[in-house]
């Protein structure tokens, strides 16, 4: 569960501000010394003015505060095959860290809690990476662990 790049599907997912819980995918982006995974819940709502394409890979627009790493629809990014049903992003400013004992705690059974749909391929965990380490929108603390 807690491999890096890992492709998880919650069903539902509870979210750390009480907002209603619902099905949700997150890929696992570090394992911090076992207590903590930084981690990005990706989005099928998609925030980019109309003049920026909607292409796969790194978006950075430094005066517009807008980055994201979109993946575009049935394009393959896992070791397995896998590949979002709808253009999906990871947006810089929301990646987080969770307590891994809390996630164990509360999804503790796979196949019922959650699935592991499938793993980054490695060329696309480390643009995932690259893009978020150089985004002027993931604050200091994030990109030192990355």
């Amino acid at each position: 569960m807690f491999t890096p790049g890992n492709i998880l599907y919650f069903t539902p997912f509870y979210f750390k501000n009480d907002a209603a819980s619902k099905n949700k995918y997150f890929i696992l982006l570090k394992d911090i010394d076992g207590e903590l995974i930084l981690a990005s819940l990706p989005s099928s709502q998609i925030y980019l003015p109309n003049r920026i394409a909607e292409d796969h890979g790194c978006i950075e627009v430094p005066q517009g505060c807008i980055n994201c790493y979109l993946f575009v629809r049935g394009q393959v990014i896992g070791q397995q095959g896998f590949s979002f049903p709808l253009l999906t992003a990871i947006y810089g400013q929301q990646i987080d860290t969770y307590d891994r004992t809390s996630i164990e705690h509360q999804y503790p059974v796979e196949g019922v809690h959650y699935n592991v749909v499938d793993c980054l391929l490695p060329a696309e965990l480390e643009a995932v990476l690259d893009c978020l380490r150089n985004s002027s929108s993931v604050s200091r603390k994030y990109k030192k662990i990355l």
